[in-house]
Protein backbone atom coordinates (compact mmCIF):
# COMPACT_ATOMS: atom_id res chain seq x y z
CA UNK A 1 0.00 0.00 0.00
CA UNK A 2 1.45 3.23 -0.87
CA UNK A 3 2.40 5.95 2.16
CA UNK A 4 0.39 9.29 2.10
CA UNK A 5 2.80 12.14 1.94
CA UNK A 6 2.30 13.77 5.21
CA UNK A 7 0.98 17.26 5.35
CA UNK A 8 3.04 19.55 7.26
CA UNK A 9 1.47 22.66 7.67
CA UNK A 10 -0.97 24.62 9.50
CA UNK A 11 -2.91 28.22 9.26
CA UNK A 12 -3.42 30.49 12.47
CA UNK A 13 -5.19 33.35 12.97
CA UNK A 14 -4.76 35.11 16.14
CA UNK A 15 -6.85 37.94 17.07
CA UNK A 16 -4.98 38.92 20.28
CA UNK A 17 -1.63 40.54 19.38
CA UNK A 18 0.24 39.37 22.93
CA UNK A 19 0.12 36.21 22.26
CA UNK A 20 1.03 36.03 18.23
CA UNK A 21 4.85 35.39 19.10
CA UNK A 22 3.86 32.70 21.86
CA UNK A 23 1.50 30.88 19.62
CA UNK A 24 3.59 30.99 16.43
CA UNK A 25 6.48 30.01 17.82
CA UNK A 26 5.38 26.70 19.23
CA UNK A 27 3.82 26.09 15.78
CA UNK A 28 6.91 26.28 14.09
CA UNK A 29 9.18 24.96 16.31
CA UNK A 30 6.36 21.72 16.00
CA UNK A 31 6.47 21.54 12.23
CA UNK A 32 10.12 22.49 11.92
CA UNK A 33 11.15 19.52 13.96
CA UNK A 34 8.74 16.96 12.01
CA UNK A 35 10.74 18.96 9.04
CA UNK A 36 14.10 17.33 10.77
CA UNK A 37 14.78 21.25 10.79
CA UNK A 38 18.92 21.78 11.56
CA UNK A 39 18.88 23.83 15.14
CA UNK A 40 20.61 26.22 13.91
CA UNK A 41 18.16 27.09 11.27
CA UNK A 42 15.53 26.93 14.32
CA UNK A 43 16.94 29.33 16.05
CA UNK A 44 16.50 31.22 12.82
CA UNK A 45 13.10 30.97 12.38
CA UNK A 46 11.73 31.82 16.04
CA UNK A 47 13.83 35.03 14.99
CA UNK A 48 11.53 35.53 12.15
CA UNK A 49 8.56 34.36 13.87
CA UNK A 50 9.27 37.05 16.56
CA UNK A 51 9.46 39.47 14.14
CA UNK A 52 6.45 38.90 12.75
CA UNK A 53 4.79 38.71 15.65
CA UNK A 54 6.49 41.92 16.57
CA UNK A 55 5.34 43.91 13.87
CA UNK A 56 2.86 42.62 11.92
CA UNK A 57 -0.53 43.41 14.02
CA UNK A 58 0.29 47.22 13.41
CA UNK A 59 0.12 45.72 9.60
CA UNK A 60 -2.86 44.49 9.04
CA UNK A 61 -6.51 46.11 8.87
CA UNK A 62 -7.77 45.02 12.51
CA UNK A 63 -5.17 43.70 14.16
CA UNK A 64 -6.07 39.98 13.30
CA UNK A 65 -2.83 38.50 11.81
CA UNK A 66 -3.08 34.87 9.90
CA UNK A 67 0.24 32.80 8.85
CA UNK A 68 -0.03 29.88 7.07
CA UNK A 69 3.29 27.60 7.91
CA UNK A 70 4.70 25.41 5.97
CA UNK A 71 7.85 23.20 6.56
CA UNK A 72 9.12 20.08 4.50
CA UNK A 73 12.88 18.72 4.41
CA UNK A 74 13.88 21.54 2.55
CA UNK A 75 13.04 24.91 4.52
CA UNK A 76 10.09 26.22 6.28
CA UNK A 77 7.93 28.95 4.62
CA UNK A 78 5.82 31.41 6.19
CA UNK A 79 2.69 33.36 4.24
CA UNK A 80 1.74 36.09 6.51
CA UNK A 81 -1.95 37.84 5.47
CA UNK A 82 -3.86 39.10 4.16
CA UNK A 83 -2.13 42.84 4.47
CA UNK A 84 -3.75 45.89 3.40
CA UNK A 85 -2.25 47.24 0.20
CA UNK A 86 1.01 47.92 0.54
CA UNK A 87 1.16 46.22 3.46
CA UNK A 88 3.46 43.43 2.92
CA UNK A 89 6.43 46.16 1.93
CA UNK A 90 5.23 48.17 5.45
CA UNK A 91 5.79 45.00 7.46
CA UNK A 92 9.02 44.37 5.72
CA UNK A 93 10.40 48.02 6.06
CA UNK A 94 9.33 47.97 10.29
CA UNK A 95 11.15 45.28 10.55
CA UNK A 96 14.72 46.79 10.23
CA UNK A 97 16.37 47.89 13.28
CA UNK A 98 19.23 50.29 13.86
CA UNK A 99 22.25 48.19 13.58
CA UNK A 100 21.39 45.22 12.87
CA UNK A 101 19.67 46.16 9.34
CA UNK A 102 16.28 44.17 7.83
CA UNK A 103 15.64 41.17 10.15
CA UNK A 104 13.51 39.46 7.86
CA UNK A 105 16.51 39.86 5.18
CA UNK A 106 19.74 38.70 7.33
CA UNK A 107 17.89 35.46 8.13
CA UNK A 108 15.33 34.58 5.86
CA UNK A 109 16.28 32.62 2.48
CA UNK A 110 13.91 34.78 0.43
CA UNK A 111 11.57 37.82 1.34
CA UNK A 112 9.19 39.12 -0.51
CA UNK A 113 5.61 40.40 -1.59
CA UNK A 114 2.92 39.19 -3.27
CA UNK A 115 -0.40 40.57 -3.96
CA UNK A 116 -1.74 41.22 -0.05
CA UNK A 117 0.56 38.49 1.60
CA UNK A 118 4.40 38.99 2.62
CA UNK A 119 6.01 35.70 1.81
CA UNK A 120 9.44 34.20 3.68
CA UNK A 121 11.63 31.45 2.88
CA UNK A 122 13.71 29.87 5.09
CA UNK A 123 16.27 26.90 3.64
CA UNK A 124 17.13 24.22 6.26
CA UNK A 125 20.67 23.73 4.46
CA UNK A 126 22.06 26.68 1.50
Amino acid sequence: MPETPVVNEATLTVRRPELLGPVLGRVVGMLAARAQCPIDRLDDALLLTDAVAAHAPGHTANGEVTVHVHAEPEGLSLRVGPLPAAGGDALVQAASLPGVGNVFERVASDVRTDGNELLLRLAFRE
